[in-house]
């Protein structure tokens, strides 16, 4: 470091301090400072001893000029936020959430004023701008300078952004990427785009940070991190020109007064807090009333193992008929249905699944100019007239909810797109889940029917690649601790087949256990969980691992971490009720033994879902020693869970 006597060592320079705010969690343990110096304002985020980001860039670039440097301090203020609120579809039900607020505001030359708005929380940092101005009305945000500057030794866990035109049918950008693991903070994506949210970081010994956005809407675009200058240093970046065929503009034009989304740190010893974090909704407010209650539930999903050849009534009613026989909530019946079912077709159909208490979900094409997918339905969500006439359609007949597909972008007219939907379909009591989409940040509690978001290299990727399938075991130790913890993850999970195929003859092949794929129902967190079940599967398994998926739930009422490192292994708790369920997988290629830590489960006896020599799923009891040990054994690229 440079000797910088009277100065502030900002990003690297020695810059005259001007001014500096600061504010603390309710707890005391993490602290934000912001710095004014001649170079612009910056920010920095400790946990007692330890940096949490060090000196990092703050400032918007703007039509109405740069909001950084050459700015006059006005005021800061500080205020305690207290707020109790339920997630009837979340990951826990209730929460307390607790933060101190400091506003610093300042301005340019014209008067015109920036606020930093950083909330603090015991476990999580927030925080978002403010422009304001007394003469003008409008303003375009063509840049930020917001940046995220990571300690040297820190490690990196993050998936790349990849460009506009890739993928099936020119429908990528889809958050559906692979994942760099444990790699130095300073390494770039090979694509050179940067990395989508949310964004895992190892802070060498000292701990764990999560960074993502949170509250965006109709008003900003969804933002990504660019690539890592080589001091780890990641700028907010905007999207792409190109992305969604050039539709749109990829800067922000807004009315004055505006604010920006959220960006969320989540700082964490272990991973509990970030495992455990509800940062991406504690920020945000409903924008409307539900019409309804949308519930949550389980889903039968014939297209994920029989493909686009389900798509007919015979193969429906098998399973409509298998939702039935598992108490499953829905049934969610995919693209080409309005060609190969029929509308009328559709129609009975949902009459029949209704008759069995099974509600019908439906997959339509979200395309307007941006896509090139030929599934059907098309040209029925992008027209605001053809959009409403269609969702009317679907609440006559008894439709609950809709799967819209292949957005491809992250511009403002596209988040335009998602918050017109979501709004029309809660006007006709449909819910909303969103695949080849962006990540849902804070949805789950703006939109009410929002049910659950892709964003995530998820199952259907078994059926595409050997090579992905290969990886399920070491997949499902990331998809946990990165793209999880923010918002419900739509990957599709438990498929029993053998084959990921109608036919045992041909399809690639699983490497997983069959413990391993029950664990997942529990691992991943969507509030309607389609399951990858066949109805061969209900003579094929035996009866507990059946009355299993009769009563394992989509939502919970809380989460734990119990134990596990990204790329290596995963433990979580999940309680619905008073009824806990714990589910662990590993990637190891060999069976081991971990001994987990389940002190609020202490002498406890509890059923255990567990793989045996002969590849079938024993049940057993397992008792919980008085201080709250247990010894598990996995299998190679196995699971277990205990509930």
């Amino acid at each position: 470091m440079k000797n910088c006597v009277g100065t502030l060592m900002t990003l690297g320079l020695c810059a005259k301090a001007l001014a500096a705010v600061e504010v603390n969690s309710p707890n005391g343990h993490l602290s934000v400072r912001i710095d004014q110096t001649e170079e612009g304002l910056s920010y920095s985020v400790r946990s007692g001893d330890v940096s949490v980001l060090e000196q990092s860039r703050l400032g918007l670039e703007t039509s109405i000029g740069n909001f950084g440097a050459g700015l006059e301090f006005v005021s800061s203020e500080e205020s305690a936020v207290s707020e109790s609120y339920r997630l009837p579809n979340g990951k826990t039900s209730f929460v307390d959430y607790e933060a101190n607020e400091l506003v610093a505001t300042y301005a340019n030359d014209r008067g015109d004023q920036l606020s930093v708005v950083f909330r603090v929380s015991d476990s999580d940092v927030a925080y978002r701008y403010r422009v304001n101005s007394e003469e003008r009305h409008r303003v375009v945000v063509e840049s930020e300078q917001s940046s995220f500057n990571l300690p040297d030794e820190s490690t990196a866990f993050v998936t790349w952004q990849v460009p506009w035109g890739g993928g099936y049918a020119a429908t990528k950008p889809s958050y559906e990427e692979g994942y760099l693991v444990d790699v130095p903070v300073d390494t770039k994506s090979h694509t050179g785009l940067g990395f989508t949210f949310p964004a895992l970081f190892k802070l060498d010994s000292e701990g764990w940070l999560l960074i993502s956005e949170t509250g965006t809407t109709s008003q900003y675009v969804g933002t990504r991190l660019s690539d890592p200058n080589e001091e780890g240093e990641y700028r907010i970046a905007f999207p792409e020109a190109a992305e969604n065929a050039g539709v749109g503009e990829s800067t922000v034009s807004v009315s004055l007064p505006m604010q920006t989304p959220w960006r969320t740190i989540t700082f964490g010893k272990t991973l509990a807090p970030i495992v455990e974090s509800t940062v991406a909704t504690d920020l945000v407010k409903p924008l409307y009333e539900p019409s309804k209650y949308y519930r949550p539930g389980r889903a039968a999903w014939s297209w994920l193992v029989w493909q686009d050849g389900s798509m007919n009534r015979e193969d429906q009613v098998a399973f409509i008929d298998m939702a039935a026989a598992l108490d499953f909530e829905y049934i969610l019946i995919d693209a080409w249905w309005d060609e190969r079912i029929g509308r009328e077709g559709m129609k009975d159909l949902v009459e029949y699944a209704r008759s069995k208490d099974v509600g019908v979900l439906l997959w339509y094409n979200s395309n307007g100019s941006w896509n090139d997918a030929p599934q059907t339905p098309r040209n029925r969500m992008a027209s605001a007239p053809i959009r409403q006439e269609e969702m009317e359609w679907l609440q006559s007949i008894g439709v609950e909810g809709l799967k819209v597909d292949f957005f491809g972008g992250d511009k403002q007219v596209t988040m335009k797109f998602y918050e017109d939907l979501m709004t029309d379909a809660n006007r006709y009591g449909l819910s909303l889940n969103f695949h080849g989409a962006t990540l849902p940040r804070g949805w789950e509690r703006m939109y009410p029917n929002h049910m659950t978001s892709e964003a995530v290299t998820a199952s259907e990727n078994l059926i595409f690649s050997q090579g992905f399938s290969d990886k399920e075991a070491f997949n499902s130790t990331l998809f946990p601790f990165v793209r999880n913890p923010v918002g419900a993850m739509d990957y599709g999970p438990v498929v029993l087949n053998e084959r990921f195929s109608k036919s045992p003859e041909r399809g690639n092949f699983r490497r997983t256990t069959d413990a391993f794929q029950l664990a997942t129902s529990v691992l991943y967190f969507s509030p309607i969980q389609h399951y990858g079940l066949t109805p061969n599967n209900l003579d094929e398994q035996p009866a507990h691992v059946l009355d299993f998926f009769r009563v394992v739930p989509a939502a919970w009422d809380e989460t734990r971490f119990v134990d596990g490192y990204p790329g290596e292994k995963v433990v979580l708790a999940r309680r619905s009720g008073e009824d806990w369920y714990v589910a662990a997988t590993h990637s190891s290629e060999e069976s081991k033994a971990y001994e987990l830590s389940l002190p609020w489960l202490a002498g406890k006896t509890l059923r255990m879902l567990h793989d045996l020599p002969d590849g079938t799923v024993g049940l057993k009891e397992a008792v919980v020693g008085d201080d709250g040990s247990l010894v598990v054994e996995l299998e190679a690229r196995g699971g277990v869970v205990l509930y």
